[in-house]
């Protein structure tokens, strides 16, 4: 087959929770590029209709699912919808998530929960309901998580303490490993991609007090842009990435490498 043919996702269905801004939208982007139909959720549905409207401008199929996955039953809740609308789910991208800045002896457990519940928790539960109802009774699948280069190592003692979100993704990153040696009897493969800094809504308030001092420190001297995720995504959700499983990439312009 040739390299097209293996990155084509025709017919397939992916879903991306976090799917109507930011890094989620732009892999939405490159799936849909790909030919995959496309499921996007987040809680706020005029957020999701104006990415809708974005995606549908550009040619892809798009449904949308208004949704918070902090609530367990969520998940079944997305994964009925997608099920009921196109009776299968290929692809799941865990994209959907949250932080909070603050030392962590000031820490609030509230904060706590609401990071780890919807960065942690509402993958898993997303995830294991997708693989209940369609990947692991077709015997195949993509999951593709989207980490964090936090959750690979601490914080600069110069930034914001933000523990609960490095603590979740980097449970997320240890979650793929695990998932993938036991779902890969399946045909199931898991993956990681682990952004560095990406100008979006939850990194603003760093990039405002830290952007030059996070260029600095990055190797590549920028930080990522609209198309630094697609490529790899795209490999993940695709037949050409059928090999590769429980692997964490890091897509940073390389500063977790020094």
């Amino acid at each position: 087959m040739s390299v097209r043919e293996l990155m084509d996702l025709t017919g397939r269905v992916a879903v991306i929770t976090g799917g109507s801004r930011g890094l989620g939208l732009q892999i939405a982007e490159a799936l849909g590029e790909q030919g995959a139909r496309l499921a996007i959720t987040a809680r706020k549905a005029n957020e999701l209709e104006e990415a809708a409207a974005h995606l549908g401008g550009l040619g892809y199929e798009v449904m949308i699912v208004p949704s918070d996955l902090s609530k367990p039953e969520t998940a079944r809740e997305i994964t009925g919808a997608v099920m009921g609308r196109w009776g299968q789910v290929d692809v799941l991208v865990n994209n959907a998530g949250a932080t909070w800045g603050a030392p962590a002896e000031e820490h609030p457990l509230d904060a706590w929960l609401k990071v780890i519940n919807l960065n942690l928790t509402g993958a898993f539960l997303l995830t294991q309901a997708v693989g209940a109802a369609s990947m692991i009774p077709r015997r195949r699948g993509r999951v593709v998580n989207v980490a964090s280069v936090a959750g690979l190592q601490g914080n600069h003692p110069r930034m914001a303490g933000t523990l609960a979100y490095n603590t979740s993704k980097g449970g997320l990153v240890n979650m793929t490993r695990a998932l993938a040696s036991e779902w890969a009897r399946y045909d199931i493969t898991v993956n990681a991609i682990a952004p560095g800094y990406f100008p979006t809504k939850m990194t603003r308030g760093t990039l405002d007090y830290a952007e030059q001092a996070i260029v600095e420190s990055t190797p590549l001297g920028r930080l990522g842009g609209p198309e630094d995720l697609k490529g790899l995504a795209a490999l993940l959700a695709s037949d050409a990435g059928a090999y590769i499983t429980g692997q964490v990439v890091a897509v940073d312009g390389g500063i977790s490498a020094i």
